[in-house]
C-alpha cells in the first residue's frame, strides 16, 4: 500500500491505533542480540506455544522487541498494560507467567527486580534504579515495538516528523531547527550537526549524499547495534529528513558485517518504507526523491573514520585520506556528503517533532540532549544507559550502574573507546559532556564506558588499547603505523618488568608525534590511553619501571604466588588443579610452590577456598623464606 500525501499517513496512523485495544494484554520480549544469546528465542517460542495451548491467542499479543538496555538481567519480558517487568526469564517460567500474570493478574515475585544490597523490589521497569535514574528519549521505544513492524513505529508517532517536514518546512528551516537544537555528532568528534548540514546544503553541487555511520568497532560498545536492531525506522526517518534538508537524493547505511540482525532489520525497514511511499520517487507528493542502500563493512576499525568509510563505500580499500576540504563539501565521490552516526540520526525526528527548545532543555551549555553509553566492565549493572548530558560520572556508576561488585574499590572509568582516556576516582564528580571529558584527558567518543576496579593495572590498560589500535591502524602513515608499534613494544616491556629509565619520556615523544603528524583521527587520538593513565597514575608506571612491581598485582611477569604456612590446611585443592606440577604437598602437609616450575597462571589463587585465603600474590618484594621440611606437617584435624 502506497501513501501519497502527509494527510494519508496521518489517517493511516489513526486507523492503526483505532484497531488496537490499549487494554489488551501484550507480552514484549527483548529480541536484541544480547538477550537472544541468553535464550530469548526459546522464551518467545515458548510464549507462542503456551498462549495457543491455553487458547487465549485472541486475548494476547506477543512482540519480539529491541534491547531495553538492562543486559545484565536478560532475557527481559514486560507485560502490558500493567508494565510488569520480569528479568532473567527462562522458558520454564513461561507457563507460570501465562497462567498467573496474564490470566490471573498476579505478580511472580521471584522474577521481578530485587536490589542486591537492600532487597527492595520493583514491579515496573520505571521503578528499577537502573532505569529510574536515566532519561530515556531515544531508547524508550525499544521495548514497546516490534522492531520488524513499520505499523508499530507509526502507532507511536513514527514518520510524523517526516510528514511535518514535507508538508510545511523548507530545507533551510529544517537545517535551522537542527542548528538551534545544539545537536552535536554522537559518533565521537562532537561536531555541530546543523552546521555540517548547512555546509552541504549551501554547496552549489547538485549531487549530494547522506550516510549513517554504523561501523561501531569500539571494544564493549553496542549502542548503535541496539538502535539498529530495535528501532531501525527512527534512524531511517532521520536520514530521510537529512537528505531533504541538504538536497540529497541518495543515502547509505554503512553497517558492520558483524551485526547480521541489524542488517536484516534495517534492510526490512527500508523495504517497508518504500512500500508505504516513504522512500522512492515523489515522496508523499512533495516532489522529493530519495533512495537508501545498505553497505556492509568488512570489519576494519579505521572505517569508522569518515574519509576511510567513504573510501570503502566507493569500492576501494578503507583507508583515510587527507581532509584538505571537509567531507560535507567534498566527501563520497568528491560530492558534498553528510555523515552522522546512528544515534545522531535517531535524535533528528524528536527535534523536528518537539522543537529545538525541547531538546536544549536537557544538557549543559555545550552539550545538549541525552547520550547513550554502553556501561560495561567491573560494574554491577551492565547494559545500555541513556543519560542527560551534565550528569556526573559518579551518578552513572553508582546510581545507575549499582557500583562495583564484590565490595571492590572503584579505580577508573575509561570513556571514548580505545582512543579515549581513563578518568580516576578523584574526578568522579565530573559532569559528562563533550568539552568536560576532553578537559579531563578523555573524550565522549561514540559512548563506550568501561569501569575498572582496584585490581586493574593502568599500565596494562594502556598497553591493551595501544595494541588494539596498532592492529587496527591502516598503516598508511608512518606516525601511526610505526609510532603505535613502538609505543606498544615499550608498554609491553614495562608490564613484563623490562622497563627502564627514559621509557616514559620516549612514550611522550612518540605520543606527541602521532598526535601532530598522523593522517586521521585514529592516529591523532591513539596516544590518549597512555597519556591519560600517565596523567593520573604516573606512580604505577614508576613502580613498574623502578621497583619491578605491579601495584595492582596483575602483570603476570611481575608477580609471584606464595602459600602462607599458617593458613594452609593441606586440602590439596591447589595441588590437584596445578597442571604444571609446581605445588608440593600432601594431606596434613603444608603446601609449597616451586617458583622454578610456577608459570604464574593464578589457578592456585583462584581455587584456594576463601575461608582459608592461604594463597596470596606478591609483587616487588622478596618471597618469604620457605618453611623447613620438618615443620610442614599439620597436626590436628584437616579442614
Amino acid at each position: 500500500m502506497k501513501l501519497n500525501t502527509p494527510g494519508e499517513v496521518e489517517k493511516f496512523r489513526q486507523d492503526i491505533i483505532s484497531r488496537r485495544d490499549p487494554g489488551k494484554s501484550r507480552i514484549s520480549i527483548c529480541a536484541g542480540a544480547g538477550c537472544l544469546a541468553s535464550g530469548a528465542g526459546e522464551v518467545i517460542a515458548t510464549f507462542k506455544s503456551e498462549i495457543e495451548k491455553q487458547s487465549i491467542n485472541a486475548e494476547v499479543d506477543i512482540k519480539g522487541t529491541g534491547c531495553p538496555g538492562f543486559c545484565e538481567r536478560g532475557p527481559i519480558v514486560v507485560i502490558y498494560p500493567r508494565e510488569i517487568c520480569y528479568l532473567q526469564v527462562m522458558p520454564n517460567d513461561v507457563p507460570e507467567i501465562v497462567s498467573q500474570t496474564i490470566k490471573e493478574g498476579q505478580v511472580i515475585e521471584r522474577l521481578i527486580y530485587a536490589d542486591p544490597a537492600t532487597g527492595e523490589k520493583a514491579i515496573h521497569e520505571y521503578d528499577i534504579p537502573f532505569y529510574r535514574n536515566q532519561e530515556r528519549k531515544i531508547l524508550c521505544n525499544n521495548i514497546k515495538i516490534d522492531s520488524k513492524s513499520i505499523d508499530d513505529y507509526l502507532a507511536i508517532g513514527g514518520y510524523a516528523a517526516l510528514t511535518k517536514v514535507l508538508s510545511g518546512m523548507n530545507s533551510g528551516e529544517v537545517v535551522e531547527e537542527v542548528k538551534r537544537s545544539g545537536l552535536r555528532g554522537r559518533g565521537g568528534a562532537g561536531f555541530p550537526t546543523g552546521i555540517k548540514w548547512e555546509g552541504s546544503r549551501n554547496d552549489p553541487e547538485k549531487t549530494k549524499y547522506v550516510i549513517v555511520n554504523a561501523d561501531e568497532g569500539d571494544p564493549g560498545a553496542f549502542m548503535d547495534r541496539a538502535l539498529l536492531e530495535g528501532n531501525p525506522h527512527s534512524i531511517l526517518e532521520g536520514l530521510i529528513i537529512g537528505g531533504y534538508a541538504i538536497g540529497a537524493s541518495e543515502g547509505y547505511f554503512y553497517v558492520r558485517q558483524e551485526y547480521p540482525l541489524a542488517v536484516v532489520n534495517i534492510t526490512l525497514a527500508i523495504r517497508q518504507a518504500a512500500e508505504y511511499g516513504l522512500l522512492g520517487k515523489n515522496i508523499l507528493g512533495s516532489g522529493f526523491d530519495f533512495e537508501v542502500k545498505v553497505h556492509q563493512g568488512a570489519g576494519a576499525f579505521v572505517c569508522g573514520e569518515s574519509t576511510a568509510l567513504m573510501t570503502a563505500l566507493e569500492g576501494r580499500v578503507g583507508e583515510p585520506r587527507p581532509k584538505y576540504v571537509r567531507s560535507n563539501i567534498k566527501g563520497l565521490w568528491d560530492k558534498p556528503t553528510v555523515l552522522n552516526n546512528v544515534e545522531t540520526w535517531a535524535n533528528v525526528p524528536h527535534i523536528i517533532n518537539n522543537g529545538a527548545g525541547w531538546f536544549t532543555r536537557t544538557g549543559t551549555g555545550g552539550s545538549k540532549g541525552t547520550k547513550i553509553f554502553s556501561l560495561v566492565g567491573k560494574i554491577t549493572n551492565t547494559g545500555l544507559v541513556e543519560i542527560p548530558m551534565g550528569i556526573t560520572l559518579k551518578d552513572i556508576i553508582y546510581k545507575i550502574g549499582g557500583g562495583i561488585p564484590g565490595g571492590r574499590k572503584f579505580k577508573a572509568v575509561q570513556t571514548g573507546g580505545p582512543s579515549g582516556g581513563c578518568i580516576p576516582e578523584e574526578q568522579l564528580n565530573l559532569k559528562v559532556g563533550f568539552d568536560e571529558l576532553t578537559k579531563a584527558g578523555s573524550m565522549m567518543g561514540s559512548g563506550g564506558m568501561i569501569v575498572m576496579d582496584e585490581d586493574t593495572c593502568m599500565v596494562d590498560v594502556a598497553r591493551y588499547f595501544i595494541n588494539f589500535l596498532t592492529e587496527e591502524s591502516c598503516g598508511k602513515c608512518v606516525p601511526c603505523r610505526e609510532g603505535l608499534r613502538q609505543m606498544h613494544r615499550i608498554l609491553t616491556n614495562i608490564t613484563e618488568g623490562k622497563g627502564k629509565e627514559g621509557d616514559i619520556a620516549l612514550l611522550e615523544v612518540l605520543s606527541e608525534t602521532a598526535m601532530e603528524a598522523s593522517l586521521c583521527a585514529l592516529g591523532k587520538s591513539a596516544p590518549n590511553p597512555f597519556l591519560s593513565t600517565l596523567r593520573y597514575f604516573r606512580d604505577e608506571y614508576e613502580a613498574h619501571i623502578r621497583e619491578k612491581k605491579c601495584p595492582a598485582l596483575y602483570c603476570k611477569e611481575l608477580i609471584s604466588y606464595y602459600i602462607e604456612p599458617d593458613k594452609c590446611r593441606a586440602c590439596m585443592i591447589c595441588l590437584k588443579k596445578c597442571t604444571y606440577g609446581a605445588i608440593d604437598g600432601d594431606r596434613k602437609k603444608i603446601h609449597v610452590i616451586d617458583q622454578e616450575k610456577c608459570t604464574n597462571c593464578g589457578t592456585c589463587f583462584e581455587v584456594c577456598p576463601a575461608r582459608f585465603g592461604a594463597v596470596r600474590k606478591i609483587s616487588g618484594e622478596p618471597l618469604p623464606v620457605p618453611v623447613a621440611e620438618e615443620e610442614r606437617m599439620i597436626t590436628g584435624k584437616n579442614d
